[in-house]
């Protein structure tokens, strides 16, 4: 493992969950948006992760030597977390009952969407508590690395 690859694994943990706290704050800010520029009310947003490898200059499994001693398993290779995709929810939004509304439709009903506030902050809060954890991973790695440089120096 890398000087870096410690700080490079935290990293892209806190910038794939900063930006499932954006999306996050975004749909608790539309939950009651009824018109969009597309039209319709507004449809609730997910963040897809997945797993990118970090440093490409390691060899994959694919590249197995069995006469070299520097073969890396592909459980070895140094992986971090990444934004696959935003998704939107295609969920039916919910229909209330309001005739003076400016947007309902001709028997009186309002498109609303279908998203639960309760629901969209606890995973707000759980986006907030893993960016914490990348966080104390970060700080953790600086100290020992600080450390290891007293260490060095003598």
């Amino acid at each position: 493992m890398g000087f870096f690859d410690g700080y490079n694994i935290a990293t892209s943990g806190m910038s794939a969950q900063r930006t499932r706290i954006n999306i996050v704050s975004a749909n608790i800010a539309n939950a009651q948006t009824t018109h969009t520029k597309d039209g319709g009310p507004y449809k609730k947003q997910d963040v897809v992760f997945q797993d990118v490898l970090m440093d490409k200059s390691k060899k994959s499994a694919d590249s197995f030597d069995e006469n070299s001693d520097n073969n890396v398993s592909e459980a070895r290779l140094l992986r971090g977390v990444g934004v696959k995709s935003i998704v939107q929810d295609d969920a039916d939004p919910i229909m209330r009952y309001e005739p003076a509304h400016p947007d309902a439709n001709e028997d009186g009903y309002v498109a609303y969407p279908n998203i639960n506030p309760v629901i969209e902050m606890v995973n707000l809060i759980e986006a907030q508590r893993s960016y914490e954890a990348n966080i104390a991973s970060f700080n953790t790695h600086k100290s020992i690395d600080t450390k290891t440089l007293d260490i060095i120096k003598g």
